[in-house]
């Protein structure tokens, strides 16, 4: 088993304007998973940079709302919100609100620095 608290992780700074927690990793869990889970923050009237994986993301909101961009079709989000990204897909996402826009990003296969590309 594998316990990873909130609280215990450390946050870094993502390369699309984001802070970052690695919750799930197959390179941070003993029992050899195939996905990542991480959650991610986002300052109030800030974006992430267009980028796009080869692997496939589900979005699910924790708490804000925002404007998710896939591709050329725009989805209005707020919490308890999920959304499903495929493989590819030219991706960003802005808070549009006025608090922090809090995320979880699940990647599958679990998320790889050489499989994102950024697009701005």
């Amino acid at each position: 088993m594998s316990l990873r608290k909130n609280s215990e992780i450390e946050s870094i700074q993502g390369d699309e304007g984001t802070a970052i927690k690695q919750f799930f990793h197959p390179r941070n869990t003993l029992n050899g998973i195939n996905y990542s889970i991480a959650q991610f923050t986002l300052k109030p009237q800030k974006r992430s940079k267009l980028h796009k994986l080869t692997s496939s993301e589900i979005y699910y909101i924790l708490e804000g709302r925002g404007d998710l961009k896939i591709d050329n079709e725009t989805h209005h989000i707020q919490k308890d919100d999920s959304v499903y990204v495929p493989p590819n897909s030219k991706q960003m996402i802005e808070n549009m609100g006025d608090r922090d826009l809090r995320f979880l990003c699940i990647v599958e296969p679990a998320w790889k620095s050489e499989d994102e590309t950024i697009l701005e």
